[in-house]
């Protein structure tokens, strides 16, 4: 058992002390012209290195979960945080509104990068948040409705390429949108799809564009400890991704989420109000994830029954997905 949680308290740690780009958008803070690197020299060496470490670990981590479920103050502290999802729908629609009031005053449109360019839009972003802040289901959804609404006009505007570094958002409109309707199960799963796979897809960015992140360590003076910045932005987009593959697959999420969130404090300390505008949401989720876990979730792993079997799943499934990420994201770059 000592073992096993000195384990956990190094991959925490590395997690913690892991790259501060790990979780930021790096075209907000760059004003660097995109370079795509040749695919021959994204899949390098140390990349291929670290994509077996990663899956080798994954598996580990597969069997590790079992053990955790049985120690007593992980136990206590599930069944506090189950306690609070009555209070999960309310922290979303609130925290947008929270969210979307410091976009608007700031000027942004969701995320920095994008300016309010009307009148209208402004509009339609106040009455998002006036509708999200009366407390009727009714009045829930038809902020959602609008917020979807803008989401679309900005997809056809910025391309949807463009928007998949923000798909969590469409997640949440539709998190809101089902709302005390028949399909109000899938909103929180749909959240984390979204989220997760925004993550992994923002990841492929710093491999394929990986000068604008070494731009920003230079610029802002992030610590690489020890680490050549080329090397250092390869393991922070490898933690990026591994974070949003295991939210999708449902595994580790309060801890993640914990993890995440202090990357995230970590990397408004840095980078300031930009950072705040375009992650302020992110935290909201992040703590819904906190308090819901994965009750509703059944892991695909649950479908092999021996150890092995979940072994071979894991990492295989695990680098499936991270090539398939890369030559899609490579390939419409």
């Amino acid at each position: 058992m000592r073992a096993l949680i000195a384990f956990l308290l190094i991959s925490a740690a590395a997690l913690i002390a892991g790259p501060l780009t790990a979780e930021a958008h790096v075209k907000w803070f760059t004003e660097l012209t995109p370079h795509k690197e040749s695919i021959t020299s994204i899949i390098s060496p140390l990349f291929m290195f670290l994509a077996l470490i990663v899956a080798l670990l994954l598996a580990l981590l597969a069997q590790i979960l079992p053990v955790l479920n049985e120690i007593k103050f992980l136990q206590a502290a599930d069944n506090k945080l189950d306690q609070l999802r009555k209070y999960s729908t309310l922290i979303l629609k609130y925290g947008m509104a929270a969210a979307l009031t410091i976009q608007v005053l700031s000027g942004s449109l969701f995320v920095p990068e994008f300016t309010i360019q009307s009148q209208l839009q402004t509009i339609l972003m106040w009455a998002a948040i006036l509708l999200l802040l009366i407390p009727h289901h009714f009045a829930t959804k038809a902020g959602a409705l609008v917020i979807l609404y803008l989401l679309i006009d900005l997809t056809i505007k910025a391309g949807l390429f463009h928007m998949l570094d923000y798909g969590f958002y469409l997640a949440i409109a539709f998190a809101l949108l089902v709302e005390k309707t028949r399909a109000a199960a899938l909103g929180f799963p749909f959240l984390y799809l979204g989220t997760g796979l925004s993550l992994c897809w923002v990841a492929v960015e710093k491999w394929v564009y990986p000068a604008l992140a070494i731009d920003i360590i230079h610029e802002h003076g992030v610590p690489t400890f020890g680490f050549a910045p080329e090397a250092f932005v390869v393991m922070a987009a490898f933690i990026e991704f591994v974070v949003g593959y295991l939210l999708v697959v449902g595994i580790l999420n309060r801890l993640l989420s914990l993890v995440l969130t202090g990357i995230f404090i970590s990397t408004t300390m840095l980078f300031g109000m930009t950072e705040l505008v375009g992650h302020f949401m992110i935290h909201v989720v992040l703590l819904i994830f906190i308090i819901e876990g994965v009750s509703f979730y059944k892991p695909p792993i649950k479908m092999h029954k021996t150890k092995l079997d979940q072994m071979v799943f894991v990492s295989l499934n695990f680098i499936f997905v991270l090539s398939a990420f890369i030559l899609i994201y490579y390939r419409f770059a």
